[in-house]
């Protein structure tokens, strides 16, 4: 490895930490590009490196999040074991494709994670305010109740109200929690997988949206759970891989462990950044990036 490729790794593998880190996924996407453009491996290669980054990474963030208490490792674990086929059905598949074609195919798999993370970030902040930047109004039963009166009394009148049986077909209002859908559990958990064994991502694009809207998990759990799921993808990946080629060792360490720092970094960093505006310049920049890769490599096939 020389000294370039060296000092190269440095600054890439703290971006791509830092990402991880501070998104729970997303970060991964950088690896290929990085390897491959700027660091001289194949795709092949390049793709099957990105999985160690991406496993270190991970692990670092994990023990983050999990001194947090925002890991829940039974959801977790189960849906990284229901993606093992899906992952070793991907590191099959692209170990045999063209690398031209699958090069293209990632730069079409960036420009879906840039559009993604971009509505995604729209829907997330849509309801923080109403039209004229000002805070939602408080709910009915706050602003029916006079500032002097008791806490107890409040809280009291709310139960109450939780509690009263429902009228004329009515629900009570109240957090809907998703109901359990195997199939569909199964069904992303095999996408995610298939996503990280073809392309060498991590998948925490899809991870954390999934673990929220099918598994019915707040946020900042999701992001702590997600780095659970990309290291079982990643470590079923990137053992189908053995054996299938070379790789170079020296230089996925040094990149590694700077994306370990980066993820420390980036979990620190998380809770003082404006998610919506990282989110934002994130998406812009894998944008930039796919397009450049499809300038050339959709010429040459």
């Amino acid at each position: 490895m020389s000294v370039l490729i060296a000092a190269t790794a440095l600054p890439c593998g703290l971006l791509i930490g830092l990402l991880l880190g501070a998104l729970g996924g997303g970060g991964s996407v950088l690896a290929v590009p990085a390897l491959v453009y700027l660091m001289g491996q194949s795709p092949h290669a390049a793709t099957a490196g990105a999985l160690v980054v991406v496993a270190v990474g991970a692990v670092s963030g994990l023990l983050c999040h999990a001194r947090a208490g925002r890991v829940r490792w039974a959801a977790g674990a189960t849906f990284g074991v229901l993606g093992t086929a899906g992952s070793y059905a991907g590191s099959r598949w692209s170990a045999a494709l063209d690398p031209g074609v699958l090069m293209a195919a990632f730069s079409v798999l960036m420009l879906v994670v840039a559009a993604g993370m971009v509505l995604r970030g729209g829907r997330r902040s849509a309801p923080a305010a109403t039209g004229d930047g000002a805070p939602e109004p408080a709910p009915p039963e706050e602003r029916s109740t006079p500032r002097g009166w008791p806490t107890r009394l409040r809280q009291g009148r709310r139960s109450r109200e939780l509690t009263r049986p429902a009228e004329c077909g009515r629900r009570p209002e109240g957090p809907a929690v998703p109901r359990p859908r195997p199939l569909r559990t199964v069904l992303t958990a095999s996408a995610v997988g298939l996503l990280t064994g073809f392309f060498g991502v991590g998948g925490g694009f899809v991870v954390v949206p999934a673990l929220t809207l099918v598994l019915g998990l707040e946020m900042p759990v999701a992001v702590g759970t997600s780095l659970l799921v990309i290291l079982v993808n990643s470590g079923v990946a990137l053992a189908t891989r053995a054996g299938t080629g070379s790789l170079d060792w020296p230089l996925l360490a040094t990149l590694a462990a700077c994306a370990a720092a980066g993820s420390h970094l980036g979990n620190r960093l998380a809770g003082h950044l404006r998610p919506q505006t990282l989110t934002t310049s994130f998406a812009a920049l894998v944008a930039v990036l796919a397009l450049a890769m499809a300038a050339s490599t959709l010429p040459g096939l």
